[in-house]
């Protein structure tokens, strides 16, 4: 599977009763219908950590493209009708501010790796708290409720599988909670976002900017709000598309195949 397609349903294994594995791109599995992919006793993989490395440095891109303001700047750089760069023009420093990280996977501390040599002060949110090592070679501070790390960062990075219990984590009352000077980044998936209250928090002011590489849908539809709004980057979810990653994940879905197709274990089996 190569961005979601071909779509298995029932209709789909019911034509392939031979069908032995499915081998899916990237780490998300939430297009996936595990149960049935199971009743009809087809093991499924996916690609989890070659991904994590581009998709960090893709997060960090990402604020840095936020604080700084690099797409406007570039928008005023180039526009014909630029005839001096205002000295009033300002973005915001990334080197000692707070960053939340909500999801401290392999992807997120990844993350927490970069923004230390940014020198900035990390908190993050997670289902299970890391180990004291792994916090103390990041300078990382745990936040039991998510609301204490909204509370307190100056940016927010999403990065947190796509879940029922994660489905719209960030919504209206989570918005309300961040400061508004904060900026809210998203490189998980669109739907960990209410993506309605998103358009009104950065309309009114709620929080300052979004800069998000994944919407829903994906793409959005040509007249959204979010479109129009000059605090908000939209990348067209590109965290993994780098020329050595993508060609790896291949590799390991290959890999995978054969394994499934001889009986051998199966490299990145989800379970």
């Amino acid at each position: 599977m190569w961005y979601h397609k071909p779509v298995i349903n029932e209709e789909l294994l019911q034509s392939l009763p031979n069908l032995k594995i499915v081998a899916s791109s990237g780490v998300g599995i939430d297009h996936l219908d595990l149960k049935l992919l199971s009743s009809y006793g087809v093991k499924l993989s996916n690609t989890p950590f070659i991904v994590s490395t581009d998709t960090a440095d893709m997060g960090m891109a990402l604020m840095l493209a936020s604080s700084r303001r690099l797409v406007e700047g570039y928008q005023m750089a180039v526009s014909p009708n630029t005839e001096y760069f205002p000295a009033d023009w300002l973005g915001d420093e990334l080197s000692g501010a707070t960053l939340g990280i909500v999801g401290m996977g392999t992807i997120g501390y990844k993350v927490a790796e970069r923004a230390k040599a940014f020198e900035m002060k990390i908190l993050y949110h997670n289902q299970n708290q890391r180990n004291k090592e792994e916090e103390s070679a990041v300078g990382a501070i745990y936040c039991k409720k998510i609301d204490a790390l909204l509370q307190q960062s100056d940016f927010v990075l999403l990065s947190v599988n796509l879940t029922p219990q994660t489905h719209k984590l960030i919504g209206k009352r989570e918005l309300e909670l961040m400061k508004p000077t904060a900026t809210l980044i998203n490189i998980s998936r669109g739907l960990v976002v209410d993506q309605d209250a998103l358009v009104e928090a950065l309309q009114t002011k709620v929080i300052k900017a979004a800069a998000l590489d994944v919407t829903y849908p994906e793409p959005l539809p040509r007249d959204h709000p979010l479109l129009k709004l000059k605090n908000v980057i939209i990348t067209p979810h590109i965290g993994s598309a780098t020329r050595k990653t993508r060609r790896l994940m291949m590799e390991n879905m290959i890999e995978s195949i054969q394994a499934g197709l001889t009986g051998l274990p199966i490299p990145n089996e989800v379970l």
